[in-house]
């Protein structure tokens, strides 16, 4: 039986630079910090000579999981990937004023699709990560919100 969502996992390119991200602007913190290959990591991934570095965060009961590969060598986006695309769409993280928060990562240069719209009993905005991955800030209103 699955009991819950554990962790989301996200490949970046530069791990230093998401752990400014992610660690340093957003409040995550490190759980661990390490070092992955060998021929149980090549088995998990497909990936023959998977090698590289891996970093678990933690925000309140979330997780977040960080891999930046060293081996094979990712292949670089030739666009930015459009949330309709399949696969994961965005992050979402739920936040005391959106606005606040709004201002203060745009602030630090972060960008986003569109100021904080108003949904009724929630507002929220669409953002982007150093890697071009799209996080959403959410601001629930209403108690009668399904957020």
């Amino acid at each position: 039986m699955i009991h819950a969502l554990h962790h989301v996992a996200l490949s970046v390119r530069d791990m230093d630079r998401a752990l400014a991200f992610y660690r340093d602007l957003l409040g995550w913190h490190v759980v661990y910090d390490r070092g992955f290959g060998g021929r149980r990591v090549e088995a998990i991934t497909a990936l023959p000579g998977a090698l590289g570095r891996s970093v678990l965060l933690r925000l309140g009961s979330s997780r977040l999981e960080l891999f930046a590969f060293e081996q094979p060598v990712p292949t670089p986006r030739t666009s930015q990937r459009e949330v309709h695309e399949l696969g994961l769409t965005h992050l979402c993280f739920k936040v005391d004023s959106i606005d606040a928060e709004y201002q203060r990562l745009l602030a630090a240069g972060v960008p986003f699709h569109a100021e904080p719209q108003d949904f009724g009993s929630f507002r929220a905005t669409y953002g982007r990560d150093p890697d071009g991955n799209v996080f959403e800030l959410l601001e629930v209103t209403g108690a009668d919100s399904p957020m």
